[in-house]
């Protein structure tokens, strides 16, 4: 493991940074839709509920079920609380007042669960990121693959990809199946770990230079689906959604770790580091 103090935090940005203008309010600076969370698993809501906010949306609503919503409305005050259920996601919401959507932290795959996710996607007709137990129920469904919307964003780490493309003899092998699907349903998908990696659906890949070992912790990854939407909701497109979002995270990371080491490094330490990440690229 290398020592924090090595890790370099001054590389470039890959994507312009939307500056904000001055006469902006909430309402100009989209509304965002999170459906995440079970019973039990208010955790992954609150992680990419607030980094979705620290990442410059005007509002954000969170579709999780009732159990949950004392512990999102302390936690997280400045989101809006939608109930979905009970216990567990098991209706479809409507999502034309959305810039943009995100669904899957912390979901579960119940039956009834899995019935909402297919649905949700199949009714959602703008990019939408799929992350965690929405990836997993899709790979429980390939029939429902083609219906997800063009450039939308998957976010699977390993295991979550070989359940969705099947096993692979090498790394390669996983990139050539991993893109081959991009190209196919023409959707980017972002495979997670320590050389982040954006397939594209024109057959290109980016791979990401940000990020070191201490983000290899519960809930990066919820982390990472919170800045993507909050990106989208912005108005930056789904590659520069993509290649920024990806960017941002691992140099969150990065600045975490120069403070705190990466032994210690949690989740919620990446959030707390994003305005200096975002301080840092706007900058340049």
């Amino acid at each position: 493991m290398s020592n924090p103090q090595s890790i370099s935090s001054r590389q470039s940005s890959p994507v312009s940074f939307l500056s904000r203008p001055r006469d902006a309010h909430k309402g100009t600076m989209g509304h965002a839709l999170l459906i995440a969370g079970r019973r039990a698993m208010a955790g992954a809501a609150i992680l990419a509920s607030r980094a979705c906010l620290r990442s410059g949306v005007g509002k954000l609503t969170v579709a999780t079920p009732s159990f949950n919503i004392p512990i999102l409305q302390v936690a997280v005050p400045e989101a809006i609380i939608s109930p979905s259920g009970d216990d567990a996601f098991t209706q479809p919401l409507p999502t034309a007042p959305y810039q943009a959507v995100a669904i899957g932290p912390g979901l579960g795959t119940a039956p009834a669960t899995a019935s909402a996710v297919l649905s949700q996607i199949k009714e959602c007709h703008s990019p939408i990121v799929v992350d965690a137990d929405a990836i997993n129920i899709l790979a429980q469904h390939p029939d429902a693959l083609p219906s997800l919307p063009f450039d939308s964003i998957l976010t699977p780490h390993i295991g979550e990809l070989t359940r969705l493309i099947g096993p692979a003899s090498s790394a390669d092998e996983r990139l050539r199946l991993t893109l081959a699907l991009a190209q196919r349903l023409h959707i980017y998908i972002i495979i997670k770990g320590s050389d982040t990696t954006i397939c594209c659906p024109d057959g290109t890949t980016h791979v990401n230079t940000t990020g070191n070992a201490g983000m290899a912790t519960a809930g990066s990854g919820d982390v990472l689906t919170g800045i993507l939407l909050g990106l989208l909701t912005r108005g930056y497109t789904p590659l520069d959604a993509s290649r920024l979002g990806v960017f941002l995270h691992g140099l969150s990371g990065d600045l975490a770790a120069q403070r705190l080491g990466m032994e210690s490094l949690i989740a919620s330490d990446i959030i707390d580091f994003l305005p200096s990440a975002f301080q840092q690229i706007s900058k340049e």
